[in-house]
């Protein structure tokens, strides 16, 4: 990938040294946003977005230990002396292949404060949003005890908060990284519970504040708490490096801290010899707000790929995104076959015959082909691996298969180069359910002998945090309540107990902000709210059809599932045919229309092609489509709308096809649980 148009300008002056604190500002190109930092005894930032003080001062500090005997204690962003400040004004460009966009503008004012005592704390501001990082040059290694990381707000706004609620064995920081939103005041966050990121906050008026972070290298993920020192604020948290681990959790798959250091993180000093991994090391990650005017800005935003590391895989040609025949959700229920379905040879040539029949690109082969402590080892004899290779060469289709973890790197390399000159295409590395530093190091290390093996990965477990550009063999990430939590979902007076069509219109604002998401979408057997049960073996969706369809263009994920049996796509073929027709990365993405948690209409083109997908919560909606985006010329539009019945039977849709063009508006209704799609096609 590279940069192009980049314009710099340099100022460089020397702080004269002067009694009392300190300030700098920096603002957004736009002049909207501003940013001030004062430096003092203690390091504070603020944030103001024309005429609204978004944030209030919130401190920046990192406490540290020096490794050597001595173990000297030492603090970035407190007492500090500013040796130098550096502006730059940068505006570049630079190109996204499996993205939802084929490139991304990059424009923003960056402070860079360097520091007596070896570090520097670098701001960017941004029309949408600011972020600040620690930045190392200290020559020998260190422990990070803490970092201190406020985000303070002077009212007591509602908030998005996505609360950890399951930890793993009582093992507080083991979590899958998938919450639905809790909605209450900032000063009514349960104390010293845990939420992960993006967390928003609702400032009025349409503006939203999000807090997130970007561009996590060797270094743990930053968790949220209250800050007990104001009530309308949220403070970090890290969880501790683990020293002692036991396997455990669902049978048997994790990895479990036991025991934890008085530290988060162990940092190499500057006198190791350079390479671009030790060098991203000695950076920090990015703590982001985000300021948006209106949700739709919410729905399309690149902040997380402008503050990921760059790609460090020089050859990307071999990368494949696509579409994906899953049996997991479906519990591999085909009928009308003359095999007993299962985990067996005969029931993945069917998935094979399914995938090419619809030129889906790959079929994923979840737990239960391999053993329990090896991908190499005690393998069903009932799967005939190399077999299932050759037919789906023959048939054009790749094989993913799934891993634990704790399986995935016991013995990586043999395992990974074994599976590559097989044949095997990628690997869904599940049960990572941890985002401490040795788990962040152990993703880096996958990822790296995965694309030395030429091998895809789609990370479970875990939620994105840039190493998708770095690496983007890492076509997806799960970190989201996706369908699979309808096979178990709890029924409270007659309905289910969580909502999940106002999650997948909440989802896509904040989840997504971070990065792709594997929700694995497309439920045939579709329900209302008060016909829905959750039958583990013979799973149904809460919403529409069409609510189900939407989703493969609303939901961004390189690697896309279908998730429901091919039987029960090939009985509903009209829709499958669509379904497959739709790309998994894109050109170009628009947000039409939207509020978090409520609806939202998204736009994308590939080439000459554009896909729209509008979702709603459990209120019907009637709104008006401008098609202006579209170029000159006569379109042809495959529409599907919910039917006339859908509020009643939630498997109801109607299609349509029409001729439109870019003066046209289409007016789309959407049933309770609802949703509306469309490919529109250029004429030839």
């Amino acid at each position: 990938m590279r940069n192009t148009g980049i314009t710099v300008l340099y100022l460089l002056f020397a702080c004269l040294s002067i009694v009392g604190a300190q300030e700098y500002n920096v603002k957004s190109p736009n002049g909207k946003l501003v940013v001030t930092v004062n430096v003092g005894e203690t390091l504070n930032w603020k944030i103001d977005h024309d005429g609204t003080g978004v944030l209030q001062p919130s401190v920046i500090a990192m406490q540290g230990q020096e490794m050597r005997a001595t173990g000297k204690e030492m603090t970035f962003g407190k007492s500090m002396k500013v040796s130098r400040a550096e502006r730059k004004s940068i505006k570049s460009t630079f190109t996204t292949p499996f993205y939802k966009k084929a490139s991304v503008e990059d424009i923003y004012n960056e402070l860079t404060l360097k520091c007596k005592g070896g570090y520097s704390v670098q701001f960017r501001v941004y029309d949408d949003g600011a972020a600040y990082r620690f930045i190392s040059n200290r020559a020998e290694p260190f422990l990070v005890k803490s970092e201190t990381a406020e985000f303070n707000f002077n009212k007591d706004y509602k908030a998005f908060i996505p609360y950890i609620n399951d930890n793993r064995n009582g093992e507080r920081y083991c979590y899958s990284f998938e919450s639905y939103y809790d909605e209450s005041k900032l000063s009514e966050m349960v104390a010293d519970s845990l939420a992960t990121t993006p967390l928003m906050v609702d400032l009025g008026k349409g503006k939203k504040a999000i807090i997130m972070e970007a561009g996590v290298e060797v270094y743990p993920g930053m968790f949220l708490i209250r800050n007990n020192r104001t009530p309308t604020g949220l403070q970090a948290t890290f969880a501790p490096y683990p020293l002692q681990e036991t396997i455990g959790g669902h049978n048997r798959l994790n990895r479990i801290p036991t025991k934890r250091a008085d530290y988060i993180a162990r940092i190499p000093g500057t006198a190791r010899e350079a390479s671009s991994s030790n060098n991203a090391r000695r950076t920090f990650p990015w703590r982001v707000v985000l300021v948006t005017e209106k949700d739709t800005q919410l729905a399309d935003n690149d902040m997380a790929q402008r503050l990921a590391p760059t790609c460090r895989l020089a050859d990307t040609s071999w990368i494949k995104p696509g579409k994906v025949a899953w049996d997991w959700w479906n519990t591999c229920n085909l009928t009308g076959v003359d095999f007993k379905a299962g985990m067996n040879t005969p029931t993945y040539k069917a998935f094979i015959d399914f995938a090419a029949a619809n030129k889906l690109e790959y079929i994923i082969i979840d737990e239960g082909w391999s053993g329990k402590e090896s991908l190499l080892e005690d393998l069903n004899p009932d799967i005939n691996l190399e077999e299932l290779v050759n037919y789906g060469k023959q048939k054009g289709i790749g094989i993913i298969l799934w891993s634990s973890w704790r399986n995935a790197i016991t013995n990586m390399e043999q395992s990974f180069a074994y599976y590559a000159n097989m044949g095997i295409k990628g690997f869904k590395i599940d049960f990572f359910d941890r985002d401490d530093q040795p788990v962040i190091e152990s993703v880096e290390q996958i990822a790296v002998c995965a694309a030395n093996n030429k091998l895809l990965l789609d990370l479970h477990g875990l939620k994105p945090y840039g190493i998708q550009r770095a690496y983007p063999n890492i076509l997806n990430f799960e970190g989201v309540k996706g369908l699979e939590n309808a096979k178990w979902e709890p029924i409270v007076n007659n309905v289910p107990l969580h909502d999940f069509p106002r999650y997948d219109v909440t989802a896509p604002y904040l989840r997504q902000l971070a990065g792709p998401m594997d929700y694995t979408p497309g439920a045939m057997t579709n329900a209302t709210r008060s016909t829905f049960r959750a039958i583990n073996d013979h799973p149904m969706s809460q919403g529409t059809r069409v609510h189900q369809m939407a989703m493969y263009t609303v939901f961004e994920a390189p690697l896309q599932m279908l998730a429901d049996s091919p039987s029960k796509y090939m009985k509903e073929q009209e829709c499958t045919d669509f379904i497959a027709k739709v790309p998994t990365v894109f050109d170009e993405t628009i947000a039409l229309a939207g509020e978090v948690g409520e609806h939202i209409a998204l736009a994308r083109r590939s080439g000459d092609t554009w896909y729209i997908g509008a979702m709603t919560n459990w209120t019907p909606r009637k709104y008006t489509i401008d098609l202006s985006f579209l170029r000159e010329g006569n379109y042809e539009a495959e529409i599907f709308s919910d039917g006339i019945n859908a509020d009643r039977e939630a498997t109801d849709y109607r299609k349509e096809k029409r001729t439109v063009k870019a003066s046209d508006k289409l007016s789309i209704y959407m049933a309770p649980g609802g949703g509306w799609t469309a490919i529109i096609q250029k004429r030839q």
